[in-house]
């Protein structure tokens, strides 16, 4: 039996309406609006005030639900891409699943980083293509500020909060996932980690106090990873599928930090028209970066449209994925 295409047919996002602004920021540390805006590219970031990253994924999937005018009990399976699931289990898909009112469905978490939108893809991409499973939703979310450190300058104007959710079902042949390059080094641990919590150092009184239960970022180590993880992977899979800088029509990239993504479009030779950015807006929301992008540019997408999504993250990990869009984004918002 040959291959069924799999492919995005929906989108949806939702962000928490709390906006955590550089000034407010900096009364918090000392740091300034020019400082972050310079370096990192973020102007403000959403912050959820009240509920956890399943209450956010349970808004952007019944968006998607509405949007599509799918019912909860024709989907087949739920995944959620987060590292920040309400609780170590029940898993953040179950919870989502729960309050969507999506029963008679499997659900489970991918845990990735910054790369797990992308490795969720291609995972829920195979589920659809092996022919045992019609409607797929994968929903990128998390809520950073729960493991932020606000006392910590490097790395407390770099994340927040939100989710999104895509549909993925077959499409026409010639549609949909086409490729993916994914890769991992669990050596970068070292650099880009949260320490406390898990079964190598579970919470203790110690661990607490000394603030091991947030992100740790080596920064410049990780920049320089980033950079060239991000840009040798596009660079690979446009190769690999013959696209030039004039086929591809968008790149679609993590919003970690603005000069990584910079860097990256240069390496693949595109102008900065053809990349979407919204890092200003929303700062680095981890898993629900890459959909965020793809709900908020859907009005412009087209049938056919080439779309690359990259991404790197902690643990390290890192891809590439080549999408042909599948439906014309502005019919979905008509």
């Amino acid at each position: 039996m040959s291959k069924i295409a799999a492919g995005i047919t929906g989108v949806h996002g939702w962000v928490p309406e709390y906006r955590l602004d550089n000034d407010e920021l900096s009364t918090m540390v000392e740091t300034s609006d020019e400082w972050i805006m310079q370096r990192i590219g973020i102007k403000e970031r959403r912050i959820l005030k009240a509920g956890a990253t399943s209450d956010m994924g349970a808004k952007a999937v019944e968006g998607l639900l509405k949007k599509t005018g799918t019912a909860p009990g024709e989907v087949d399976l739920l995944i959620c891409a987060t590292i920040t699931s309400d609780y170590h289990f029940p898993s953040a898909a179950n919870l989502i699943a729960d309050k969507a009112g999506i029963k008679g469905a499997w659900s489970f978490d991918i845990s990735a980083a910054c790369s797990g939108f992308v490795y969720g893809l291609q995972t829920a991409a195979a589920f659809v293509g092996s022919g045992q499973y019609k409607k797929v939703v994968l929903v990128g979310a998390d809520m950073m500020s729960a493991i932020t450190d606000y006392t910590d300058r490097t790395t407390c104007p770099l994340f927040g909060d939100g989710a999104a959710a895509v549909m993925i079902e077959a499409v026409d042949e010639n549609l949909g996932v086409m490729d993916a390059i994914l890769e991992a080094d669990g050596s970068g641990m070292q650099n880009l980690h949260m320490k406390a919590g898990g079964s190598a150092f579970p919470a203790s009184h110690e661990t607490v106090d000394a603030r091991e239960h947030f992100v740790y970022q080596e920064g410049q180590a990780v920049f320089k990873v980033a950079v060239s993880k991000m840009a040798d992977v596009s660079v690979e899979i446009m190769e690999k599928n013959k696209l030039t800088p004039e086929s591809l029509n968008w790149l679609v990239p993590h919003q970690a930090n603005m000069r990584i993504i910079e860097a990256v479009a240069r390496r693949m030779g595109i102008s900065k028209e053809k990349v979407m950015i919204n890092i200003e807006k929303y700062g680095n929301t981890t898993a629900a970066t890459i959909p965020l992008c793809l709900w908020e540019w859907e009005p412009l997408l087209k049938k056919g449209d080439n779309l690359i999504l990259a991404a790197f993250g902690g643990g390290f990990t890192w891809g590439s994925l080549y999408l042909k869009w599948a439906y014309d984004g502005k019919k979905n918002n008509d």
